[in-house]
């Protein structure tokens, strides 16, 4: 198995930033936004009425921009510790007619100001490899969730060998620019295994059948927070 290789844990620049934007995130969003619905459809507690949601590392907002613009009556926090991905986050949204139900916030989510159980759910596609230690973050989202609501969290899991980077690198990222692909490749090399991620979540009490590989590259922790 490949040793973890921590990359940046926050995209600073306004080059990587921008090239983030302009990778073709679109069939990942979708799929990500179609198991995120079957999941809330599921919880009887979700069904109707309205709810929010916090995204984070939300990056420039395209999964929230995509949920949003499902309809429904919802509102999102679209949550990220950078400056730069958070700027093209606000021109995405404003090109999407629905600042009204997105607001962006630079959080750290390590540390997140809002209160216990603000959430109905919350969401993560793509932070847990960013961050060198992810137990705080894991936490603060759990703290933040209200008892009955659903944590939907999704990223990379960390192939076994340089040549399955390799491959998908190639497979995914094929007609991307060199520093696209660099930044894919970094990703995986970051990535937490499917059985590494169960032992994180373990002291929170989230039972490892939740977390459970869901394609050839990504993880999905789908969890119902517990009614108190």
């Amino acid at each position: 198995m490949l040793p973890r290789v921590l990359e940046p844990e926050v995209m600073e620049s306004a080059e990587e930033a921008q090239d983030y934007d302009a990778m073709d995130h679109s069939q990942v969003n979708r799929m990500f936004v179609d198991d995120l619905q079957a999941a809330i459809q599921t919880l009887s507690l979700l069904s109707g009425g309205s709810y929010r949601v916090f995204d984070a590392g939300t990056g420039t907002a395209l999964i929230p921009i995509e949920l949003v613009g499902r309809g429904g009556s919802l509102s999102v926090v679209a949550a990220d510790a950078a400056d730069e991905m958070l700027q093209l986050a606000r021109q995405n949204i404003a090109r999407s007619g629905i600042s009204q139900q997105i607001t962006t916030a630079l959080v750290d989510c390590k540390r997140i100001a809002d209160a216990n159980g603000a959430y109905d759910i919350v969401m993560s596609n793509s932070i847990i490899h960013h961050i060198p230690e992810p137990f705080a973050v894991l936490a603060e989202l759990v703290r933040i969730l209200r008892p009955g609501g659903l944590l939907f969290i999704r990223d990379l899991f960390r192939p076994a060998t340089d040549g399955e980077v390799e491959r998908l690198v190639a497979l995914y990222a094929g007609g991307s620019n060199p520093h696209q692909q660099q930044l894919f490749r970094q990703s995986f090399h970051a990535a937490l295994t499917v059985d590494e991620v169960r032992q994180l979540v373990a002291p929170l009490d989230i039972p490892g059948d939740a977390v459970r590989a869901t394609s050839d590259r990504h993880w999905t922790l789908a969890w119902q927070k517990p009614e108190a």
